[in-house]
C-alpha cells in the first residue's frame, strides 16, 4: 500500500467497510444493505462512515467492483496455470473459476448476476472494465484457438443485424475471428453463466441431479464440441 499515511489509512477504511458490506450482502441481500448498519459494525457513528460512502448506492458500487475484481482476478490465475497453447483446458478452467466462485460467494454473484437492485444503477464508467474482465478472457481464449487453427466451426448464415452487431464487437475488441465463431463464442459466454445461474439459485431443483459437478463437465464437453475446440 502506497501514499500518505492518510490515504493508506482511507484506503484501510474503505477496506473495513468494504468487508462488512461483503457480510451483510451474506445475510440480507443486497435490498438491505444499510450503511448505519456498517457504521455499527465498524465502531463508528453514521456520520462518519458518510465521509467515506456517501449512500447505499455508492456501497453497492464498492462490493459491485470488489466482488468482479475477486472473481476476474480467480478466473485470471486459474488460466494463466495452464499453458498457452492449451485452449481447451484454459475454456475449462475459466469455467470452473467461476463456478467455484459463485458457489463459494452465492450472495456476491448474485449482487453481480442477478436480479437488479431496485433503485440502484451500477456506474458504467466504475464497473464496466472489472465487470468485463471475464469475458474478455473467455474471448481471449477462442481468439487464439481460432488462430493457432484449432476451431472448426462450420459456416452458418449471420443475419445482417446481427452480423453488423458482430462487427462492433469485433472492432471493439480486436478480434480477428469470423461472425461464425464470435457468435458462438457469444452462445459459450451466455451458457456459461445460465448453467452456473441455474446451480447457484437452485433453478434444477433439489435432488434432480446427484453431482452437479458431474453435470457441469458435460456442460463443457459440449461447449467445446459448440466451439468445435479439440
Amino acid at each position: 500500500m502506497t501514499g500518505t499515511p492518510r490515504e493508506r489509512a482511507r484506503e484501510q477504511t474503505l477496506a473495513e467497510i468494504t468487508r462488512i458490506g461483503r457480510e451483510h450482502l451474506a445475510t440480507g441481500g443486497a435490498a438491505a444493505l444499510s450503511l448505519r448498519a456498517v457504521a455499527r459494525d465498524l465502531g463508528v457513528v453514521s456520520s462518519a462512515v458518510y465521509r467515506y460512502v456517501a449512500s447505499r448506492d455508492e456501497l453497492l458500487t464498492l462490493l459491485v467492483i470488489d466482488g468482479y475484481t475477486e472473481l476476474g482476478a480467480e478466473v485470471a490465475a486459474a488460466v494463466a496455470a495452464l499453458p498457452a497453447a492449451d485452449h481447451r483446458g484454459r475454456l475449462h478452467a475459466l469455467a470452473c473459476a467461476v463456478r467455484a466462485w459463485a458457489l463459494r460467494e452465492p450472495a456476491r454473484y448474485a449482487l453481480l448476476f442477478g436480479s437488479p437492485v431496485p433503485g440502484y444503477h451500477a456506474p458504467a464508467d466504475r464497473t464496466t472494465g472489472p465487470g468485463t474482465r471475464v469475458i474478455v478472457a473467455l474471448v481471449s481464449i477462442v481468439e487464439a484457438a481460432y488462430a493457432a487453427g484449432a476451431l472448426a466451426v462450420p459456416r452458418t448464415p449471420i443475419d445482417p443485424s446481427l452480423s453488423a452487431d458482430l462487427d462492433r464487437i469485433r472492432a471493439e475488441m480486436e478480434l480477428t475471428v469470423p461472425d461464425e465463431v464470435l457468435a458462438r463464442g457469444v452462445m459459450a459466454w451466455a451458457a456459461l453463466f445460465g448453467a452456473v445461474n441455474f446451480e447457484v439459485f437452485g433453478q434444477y431443483g433439489a435432488g434432480t441431479f446427484a453431482d452437479p459437478a458431474v453435470l457441469f463437465e458435460h456442460h463443457l464437453a459440449v461447449l467445446d464440441q459448440l466451439l468445435g475446440l479439440a
